[in-house]
């Protein structure tokens, strides 16, 4: 598989792919107009038989989630997009926000009609006041020309869409606590149940999804099931956008289907930077366990991945060569998780503080060889205790890392730190070499 399938980042080189005129010249919203004629029902089935899973990380297929919904009650329901993408590694919504927002806002309006929701929410990250903006600037457009509001093109289906910047918390990429943010209070996960279907936001009926999710529903509707469904594997169906980053040749968004691999995404990105060669790599950003040079020929879709002993996660594949200290990178993430718990529940809490003190005093060349049983005892405790996924997140790098590296940790401990230059040995090295 050597094709990549440009339908999400068909118009990013145009030099105003972001506006609606080059959008609609695409063919842009032929796709709201035809769902438009279709009943609600039939866009579910029709979304159930593509098979398109849930892009965010889980891969949760995306009809059955719709069709979870319970029957209308004559109360108001929602969609939320969750454009909250923090996590390290993950760059694939923001590019895709900022290059073709038009292509999300009617993914949107159909989603929307299909479920009978008449207001949308779009839950962004805050920091990324730039894609605010244009995001901004795109449902104006949308408004002005019938795509949103009232009577959209004559159907009768009303539908305002409201974009909402969040704080910059990592934790709001929870879909229940962004559903809290949402509603102006602090954002923790939710107990569930009730899920967000039958009590989401302001406890009415909601259906939460991922950027590209919704982005990948005009394309569904346009080209139909089956042509979804002829891309991709049996069971992880269509495309995806895959995000290269770190020591790469060519980084950057990679739009293929799924079961592509590794090996095949670096022969198009020019392979690892120029004198150097692979070391670990992660297939679905941090929080998910790392893979090596023994993986490069694993499948990148959900059951293969797992298979294999990883999550494909966002499809975030950073790319770090033998210059990199893998302790020193999961001790790094390790203090991003430690400082993005949000406190609620002790697993994460207190599990994620501990493993930020160990990992801490293993980078420095601390501690005894026992602590690395430590280490996994503690992840042993806060796997699949925590109250949300950030907690599993955790731990994934550090098992995964002393697994595939424990003689790199046991270095650090013999040699009183790191065994590697402090200058080359970075995330973020560039063309330099280890000490010998």
């Amino acid at each position: 598989m050597t094709t990549l399938t440009p339908i999400l980042s068909a118009t990013w080189d145009d030099p105003r792919s972001w506006t609606l005129e080059t959008y609609e010249r695409a063919g842009g919203y032929a796709a709201l107009k035809k769902a438009l004629g279709m009943s609600k029902e039939d866009l579910v089935q029709l979304t159930k038989d593509s098979g398109l899973r849930g892009r965010g990380g889980a891969g949760f297929p995306t009809g059955m989630k719709w069709g979870f919904l319970p029957p209308p009650d004559g109360g108001p329901r929602y969609l939320v997009v969750n454009a909250d993408e923090s996590e390290p590694g993950t760059c694939k919504d923001i590019p895709l926000m900022m290059a073709n927002p038009q292509v999300l806002i009617e993914g949107v309006a159909i989603t929307s009609f299909a479920i009978g929701c008449d207001h949308a929410f779009i839950y962004l990250r805050g920091e990324v006041v730039h894609v605010y903006r244009r995001l901004l600037r795109a449902v104006e457009e949308a408004y002005a020309a019938g795509h949103l509001g009232k009577d959209i093109h004559g159907s009768g289906f009303n539908l305002d869409v409201t974009v909402h910047a969040g704080a910059g918390a990592y934790i709001c990429g929870e879909e229940t606590a962004l559903l809290d943010s949402l509603e102006g209070r602090r954002g923790q996960p939710r107990l569930k149940p009730p899920f967000p279907a039958v009590a989401g936001l302001y406890a009415r009926p909601t259906v939460v999804n991922n950027v590209e999710s919704i982005a990948s529903v005009p394309s569904i509707v346009s080209g139909g099931a089956d042509w979804f469904g002829g891309m991709g594997t049996e069971k992880s169906k269509g495309y995806g956008i895959f995000s290269l980053s770190g020591h790469v040749t060519r980084p950057g968004q990679y739009e293929a289907p799924l079961g592509i691999t590794l090996r095949e995404l670096l022969d198009m990105a020019g392979g690892i930077r120029n004198g150097h060669e692979l070391k670990f790599w992660t297939p679905g950003g941090s929080s998910t366990p790392l893979f090596t040079q023994e993986h490069l020929d694993v499948p990148l879709d959900f059951e293969s991945v797992g298979a294999a002993g990883s999550m494909l996660g966002t499809r975030a594949l950073q790319i770090f060569d033998e210059t990199t200290c893998v302790v020193r990178a999961v001790d790094r993430w390790t203090d991003f998780y430690k400082h993005e718990s949000c406190g609620k529940c002790t697993p994460c809490r207190e599990g994620t503080w501990w493993l930020k003190q160990i990992m801490g005093r293993l980078e420095h060349g601390q501690g005894t060889e026992e602590d690395l049983d430590k280490l996994l005892d503690i992840c042993d405790n806060v796997l699949g205790r925590a109250f949300c996924a950030l907690g599993d997140g955790a731990t994934s790098p550090i098992t995964s890392s002393i697994k595939y590296f424990r003689d790199e940790y046991v270095a650090h401990l013999t040699q009183g730190g790191c065994p590697f230059d402090r200058d080359a040995a970075t995330v973020f090295a560039t063309n330099q070499k280890v000490n010998a």
